[in-house]
């Protein structure tokens, strides 16, 4: 692939997700003023990061290129921050239910104060541990919260028992590095999704989505 260094902040977006409707644009490309205003109150991502839609809405979205989530299917991002990767992923599929979570109540205030800036009506935080969370999704999400042994502790009982997507109802987790070591005590089935076939920058040649089927 060439490197698309020339392309800045939310053509990013454009490039790699060419039929997004003019809601969805205009969502997006609010997300950047939206978080500095937030992060100047709560410092939910680095005040130094200048490489916002790449390495927080573009790196949420490498789920969406994994997974075309179908109208009715319900999400639980487990470990949000901020809201990701559950806010652009919200945006991109308006038909589906997102559940995001964090144990650290200042930052589910960001989350809400974003999905009502949006207008996101499919979103609902929640300040609580991942594993005092209540009802059943079709997929959890999640980006690098803690290792994925523990990580699947916590999604014990979350899941419907009828899919309705491609994949199997499961985990999708935003991981990077050589995760060899961490995923050897997981007998659940894996697959891999290095995100490097789908996007150009250099911060994706390590990145993965991790597909753990319930």
């Amino acid at each position: 692939m060439t490197r698309s260094k020339n392309m800045k902040g939310f053509e990013r977006i454009q490039h790699y997700f060419p039929n997004l409707t003019e809601t969805q644009s205009s969502q997006l490309s609010k997300l950047e003023d939206l978080y500095k205003e937030w992060n100047a109150q709560i410092n939910v991502i680095s005040r130094k990061e200048e490489h916002f839609y790449e390495r927080h809405v573009i790196h949420s979205l490498g789920i969406a290129k994994v997974m075309q989530f179908t109208p009715g299917s319900r999400i639980l991002d487990i470990g949000t921050g901020g809201g990701f990767p559950g806010i652009p992923l919200a945006i991109l599929f308006p038909a589906c239910e997102f559940v995001l979570v964090d144990s650290i109540g200042k930052k589910i205030k960001v989350v809400k104060g974003v999905a009502d800036a949006l207008g996101l009506e499919n979103v609902t935080a929640i300040h609580e541990r991942a594993e005092k969370v209540k009802g059943q999704f079709d997929f959890i999400v999640s980006r690098a919260v803690t290792a994925m042994p523990k990580f699947l502790a916590w999604t014990k009982g979350k899941f419907r028992k009828e899919n309705r997507n491609s994949l199997k109802n499961g985990i999708l987790y935003l991981k990077g590095g050589d995760l060899s070591e961490e995923m050897k005590p997981v007998k659940k089935a894996v697959q891999y999704f290095p995100l490097n076939q789908y996007f150009e920058e250099e911060f994706f040649d390590t990145k993965l989505v991790v597909y753990v089927r319930n």
